[in-house]
């Protein structure tokens, strides 16, 4: 019995380091989003920092890891077999939720992920102890701490409205001082900035970076509550006159800023969230120590954990072993990138392609914002009005390097969600650092004016997916792991090693099928960054040809699938393929609106002048994709709802004509498709007869099917619907031949203006 246990603590020490890998790649977005998105070092430079932080957080902290030994369960309650299994469903669940956020690249909380596993868990056997009676006379209460979860509830509340509105407030009135015009304003300003954002970041260190490090003693800690007044006066004193003169020496005090909050962060990060990733494994490991030496013979089952009622040390090796992962984690995990982008992206200053789409709640909201500018402008005196569009002016070149967002507005996001943090620890409130950070850089971003028109409907839409993605996190965590518990203590040692490979096996093809996604994405958007990172613009306009013709050859055969799977829904009655095929056809709009979008962005880096000639077939070509993909939704939507109203089915022979047609159709479609992808794309005047051949075709079965409508004995509905089936085919072969020709006109006009 002693020999399974073992290898339960040897699996949850297994599933730490997996748990540290993907814990680290989601919980990355907190302390690395500002300095990324203002580009205020290279990554590898930001990593350095951000892993020195760490790893010194990891190893100067104390280990105190009481909310996995009895912050959410009364251990003395529990049996050694009980809380292993809860601490194995733990790991199990946290590190297979944790991967699929950040597959998605959405940042969730690792503090919400573990209270409510540790609470599914244990209310599963809570909810088989009452069922047997093994326990009469106690409740619910007695058995778990359900205020900590309200806690964790509330600190969701609390932490997404009040960052939001102070991230808003200070970057509005940090532009309105500073201006975009950053570097002819910085005489006498930049010092005190400077030292007030210092200052902010020592006092975030004192209340939540160092809190709990292995140096703050008892005596450390009473004496800086009884002179912290005194502390940071003489700090502010201090880190001024250093930063003014730094200024003077010509060094960038927003840099020191943002890598000075960068390191506090991450250090942070590491002293405090350690728990959330080897506190269980680790309660596990003290588990089975108290077991083996005071079991006295009692069955694993009957020996109840008292001893976790008390706080425990960590060994110094384990918060050096997790130091090392930690920074692994962050030197490679690709994840963590794309946790990052999506905060860099939602927040970002300039055009580019917008990660979420439109929702009608976030067009309620742009709407109702828009209503309340108005009203807002027209009390506003005039005078008033025009100073503060000054302040706002952007300047007309980018962002330096290319950067999201600018040092002043990094600065901003670092200094505020400190103090914040700061605060609510202070005050014993129940902040959380992922949704502090997150937060704040939305609402210096909404302050900033980064949310334009053409862009705040996306951007308030990720940001309510991000927030309800929280939410989620916890309902989800919980209902996993009661299920996972459940299964283990009635499956035995059986159902806990292949609930453990499944899980190792789900992070290992995760992590497989997240790179080979991501070297495709890479391959595919390798010509679109190529443009983008050039100033020569007849190369521009040679790249834009080949994306264009690389992005129209995927559209072409992603259109004659579509196609394809609509008359074979039509002709099965597949439903469910019909709806699957409108679903995919709305993603397609969107993605070619995307790519329209990052294309003319990139057109608009050529000679003003001779861009008008190449824009022209461009947009033409962009038109006529469009179009077709108009008529593939107008020629499913009927067919979706004929089969889904159990309609009689088109006549066999009428169906299978008009499928040879539409299966030459989209031969033809993917022929041209190949031809473009290997640039052998010349026989326009072939290609163009073929295209006539199928409307002289489409002509001929249109007339067939207009004669048997004419007779009474044929069903209406069918033929009315095969009619109109053959005449948006015949309008697709139009805009089929619009594309054609408009790549034709983009691939001359091109040559004869570069």
């Amino acid at each position: 019995m002693d020999f399974m246990f073992l290898g339960i603590v040897i699996f949850l020490f297994v599933l730490a380091a997996f748990d540290l890998y993907v814990g680290v790649s989601n919980d990355a977005v907190n302390f690395l989003n500002s300095a990324i998105g203002s580009k205020a070092a290279r990554f590898k430079t930001l990593v350095i920092i951000a892993s020195i932080g760490v790893f010194a957080g990891c190893v100067l902290s104390n280990g105190m890891m009481d909310i996995a030994r009895h912050g959410i369960f009364t251990p003395e309650y529990f049996s050694f077999r009980e809380v292993m299994l809860i601490f194995m469903a733990v790991m199990v669940t946290d590190i297979v939720l944790l991967d699929v956020f950040n597959t998605f690249g959405m940042p969730t909380s690792t503090t919400v992920s573990m209270v409510f596993e540790l609470l599914g868990a244990s209310f599963a056997f809570v909810v088989i102890k009452n069922a047997v009676g093994a326990m009469p006379g106690l409740g619910f209460d007695d058995y778990l701490n359900t205020s900590k979860a309200l806690e964790v509830i509330m600190g969701i509340f609390l932490s997404v409205p009040i960052a939001f509105v102070v991230g808003s407030f200070v970057q509005y009135i940090t532009r309105i001082i500073f201006t975009f015009n950053i570097k002819s304003r910085l005489t006498w300003k930049i010092g005190l900035f400077g030292g007030v954002a210092l200052t902010a970041i020592i006092y975030f260190m004192l209340f939540k970076g160092l809190k709990d490090l292995s140096f703050m003693s008892k005596d450390v800690k009473a004496y800086i509550a009884d002179h912290i007044g005194l502390l940071l006066g003489c700090c502010l004193v201090v880190t001024t006159v250093l930063m003014q003169l730094l200024h003077a020496l010509r060094v960038n005090v927003f840099k020191v800023v943002v890598l000075c909050g960068t390191l506090a962060l991450a250090t942070a990060f590491a002293g405090n969230d350690l728990v959330n990733f080897i506190g269980v494994p680790l309660a596990g490991f003290s588990s089975f120590q108290d077991f083996s030496l005071n079991a006295g013979g009692a069955a694993p089952s009957d020996f109840m954990m008292n001893s976790l009622a008390d706080s425990a040390h960590t060994p110094f090796y384990f918060l050096v072993s997790a130091g090392a992962i930690m920074v692994f984690a962050l030197a490679t995990s690709k994840k963590a990138r794309r946790v990052v982008q999506t905060e860099v992206g939602l927040s970002r200053s300039d055009e580019g392609e917008e990660m979420f789409g439109s929702s009608r709640a976030a067009r309620s909201l742009v709407r109702w914002g828009n209503a309340v500018g108005r009203t807002v402008v027209k009390y506003t005196p005039a005078a008033v009005g025009q100073f503060i569009d000054h302040r706002f002016k952007r300047p007309v070149e980018a962002e330096e390097d290319g950067a999201a967002y600018d040092l002043l507005r990094a600065s901003v996001n670092l200094v505020t969600a400190s103090l914040l943090i700061a605060l609510g620890t202070s005050l014993k409130l129940p902040l959380s650092t992922t949704f502090v950070t997150f937060m704040v850089a939305m609402g210096s971003s909404l302050a900033d004016r980064a949310w334009s028109r053409e862009s705040a409907v996306f951007r308030i839409t990720g940001v309510l997916t991000v927030v309800g993605g929280w939410f989620l996190t916890a309902g989800v965590a919980f209902t996993s792991c009661f299920l996972v518990a459940t299964l283990m203590n009635f499956g035995g040692m059986p159902a806990i090693i292949i609930l453990v490979a499944l899980a190792i096996y789900a992070i290992i093809h995760s992590q497989r099928r997240y790179a080979k996604k991501q070297k495709e994405e890479k391959n595919g958007d390798m010509l679109f960054t190529e443009m983008l990172s050039t100033n020569n613009r007849p190369a521009i306009v040679a790249m834009l040809t080949r994306h264009l013709d690389v992005s129209t050859s995927e559209a072409l055969h992603t259109y004659a699938a579509a196609l394809r799977e609509t008359v074979d829904g039509l002709k099965t009655e597949n439903l469910r393929g019909l709806r699957r095929n409108a679903r995919s056809l709305e993603r397609m709009l969107r993605e070619l609106k995307n790519l329209r979008r990052r294309e003319t962005i990139c057109l608009r880096r050529t000679d003003g002048i001779k861009a008008v000639a190449v824009m022209t077939p461009f947009h033409l070509t962009h038109n006529a994709l469009r179009q077709q993909l108009y008529g593939l939704r107008r020629i499913n939507e009927p067919a979706l709802e004929h089969v889904d109203n159990h309609f009689t089915p088109i006549p066999s022979a009428s169906l299978e004509s008009f499928e040879h047609l539409t299966n030459t159709f989209t031969n033809l479609m993917e022929e041209t498709a190949e031809a473009l992808r290997h640039q052998q794309f010349d026989d326009i005047e072939g290609l163009m007869e073929k295209v006539e051949t199928i409307k002289t075709q489409i002509k001929g079965l249109r007339s067939e099917v207009l004669t048997v409508i004419q007779s009474q004995r044929s069903n209406l509905n069918a033929q009315t619907l095969l009619l109109h089936l053959i005449q948006e085919t015949e309008q697709l072969c139009v805009e089929f031949r619009h594309t054609i020709k408009g790549l034709q006109r983009f691939h001359q006009t091109g040559l004869m203006n570069y």
